[in-house]
């Protein structure tokens, strides 16, 4: 008897493992990050059989990508039925550039007066018409180029990376998590997400202490990055709770692009600091106790999500009618309320920046428990200034300390080692501190 107990276990654990998406695959109805030519352009997606992809001035069908595993390679390619994307396998080259010899050729004595190629408009058509690869199209090019010989090494290289990236664009299917998500709204939109850099991201998250198994308090206001960060760094533990002033909550779209899964979704709520705080009065040594049982996921989560639908980013466009991800965003039930205000949360996060930090911080830090770690970024350095003294003289906080994070990315290749030419030089401003007693 007990044995077939355990044998239903086992089938029910299998199943539930079954229905789980693989996360390392791309499958029907999932969110992706496209990126074209190596950074030149980022793009989200949501993957369907009638989504398209517009690469230069044609349109390409996304159906390929379906079953594709995270990180496959995708190249235009021109078949009987016209232009399609066909995955690759990336070959490994010992790539010229990397083995720098002393060269007596450079690019003085050449003239670009666009008489170099002998090749015409009408011929590459003609070659692509015919079923030509954009490598072979590369090829004829370099071989009817009067000037290819007399190029640098490394401008050979570059003018090979031109030539790749007009006539044989390729594209790199990878998976939306916080970082990639982070570095492509900073490089395409910055504004949408309050202009957090990724190091500045990693930064909250460290001040914050968020961990498994932490109840988390986030003030989100950047279309739901720190929402959707916080959550996969909890992994399915633990609750995230979005508190906003007033009736509306803000968006949090962001969140659907993180493909979560029911069980990590079920484990974000959101809830005014309102209701949270107006309550019954409790002492500090009952609001001081932590890690109490946590309700189940039934008491504690609502059926009443959030309405808000996702956007894509950029100009994928769907041709039919697209799988929809799971919503995110429920209304914490009156028992997963009651308990936050016994217990308090873990710890805090606030990215709001259209709002004052001081105004926000009042009514929120006491919803945290004793010696709970906070992190509050904003785009500038006065509004936290202001903060910290507010909070100085309260004695609200201890530990007090404003960072600047800091980013330099660095081109490493031999002879060719240096910071990029072009890079952020600002990231904002994080306030972290230490919630005390004011008793």
């Amino acid at each position: 008897m007990e044995q077939n107990k355990d044998q239903a276990v086992m089938s029910e654990n299998n199943n539930n493992k079954a229905q789980d998406p693989n996360p390392r695959v791309a499958g029907e109805g999932c969110s992706v990050l496209l990126d074209v030519n190596d950074g030149d352009r980022l793009v989200f997606a949501r993957l369907s059989g009638g989504a398209v992809l517009k690469i230069g001035n044609k349109n390409y069908s996304l159906k390929p990508l379906i079953g594709a595993p995270f990180g496959s390679i995708f190249q235009v390619e021109t078949g009987e039925d016209g232009s399609f994307l066909s995955r690759i396998l990336p070959i490994k080259k010992e790539s010229s550039s990397n083995n720098v010899i002393d060269d007596a050729r450079d690019n003085r004595e050449l003239i670009d007066n666009n008489e170099a190629q002998n090749l015409t408009g009408e011929e590459i058509e003609a070659m692509r018409r015919e079923g030509a690869k954009g490598d072979e199209i590369i090829e004829a090019l370099i071989a009817n180029s009067k000037t290819f010989d007399q190029k640098f090494q490394l401008s050979q290289e570059k003018y090979k990376l031109k030539k790749q990236k007009k006539y044989a664009p390729k594209l790199l299917l990878r998976r939306p998590f916080a970082r990639s998500i982070c570095e492509a709204y900073f490089k395409k939109y910055p504004n949408r997400i309050g202009f957090i850099r990724v190091d500045a991201l990693s930064l909250l998250l460290t001040m914050a202490n968020v961990t498994a198994h932490s109840d988390v308090l986030v003030v989100d206001m950047v279309g739901g990055l720190i929402t959707g960060a916080v959550a996969e760094r909890l992994g399915g533990t633990g609750y995230v709770c979005n508190t906003y002033k007033g009736n509306s909550p803000p968006s949090v779209e962001m969140v659907r692009m993180f493909n979560f899964t029911d069980k990590v979704i079920e484990r974000i709520v959101q809830s005014s600091i309102d209701e949270l705080s107006a309550a019954k009065t409790v002492s500090p040594e009952e609001n001081n106790q932590q890690g109490g049982v946590h309700p189940s996921t039934s008491d504690m989560v609502e059926d009443t999500p959030v309405t808000a639908e996702a956007r894509v980013v950029d100009d994928a466009v769907p041709e039919s009618k697209i799988v929809k991800a799971p919503k995110a965003g429920a209304k914490a039930s009156k028992d997963a309320i009651e308990m936050w205000k016994e217990n308090g949360f873990s710890s805090l996060i606030m990215a709001a920046q259209d709002q004052d930090p001081w105004s926000l911080a009042k009514d929120v830090l006491p919803l945290l428990s004793y010696s709970a770690p906070f992190a509050i970024y904003h785009q500038y350095l006065q509004p936290l200034a202001t903060c910290m003294h507010n909070l100085q003289q309260g004695k609200m906080a201890i530990n007090l300390q404003i960072t600047e994070p800091w980013l330099r990315e660095y081109q490493v290749l031999p002879s060719r080692t240096h910071p990029h030419m072009q890079m952020s030089s600002f990231g904002g401003y994080v306030l972290s501190g230490i919630r005390i007693s004011t008793a």
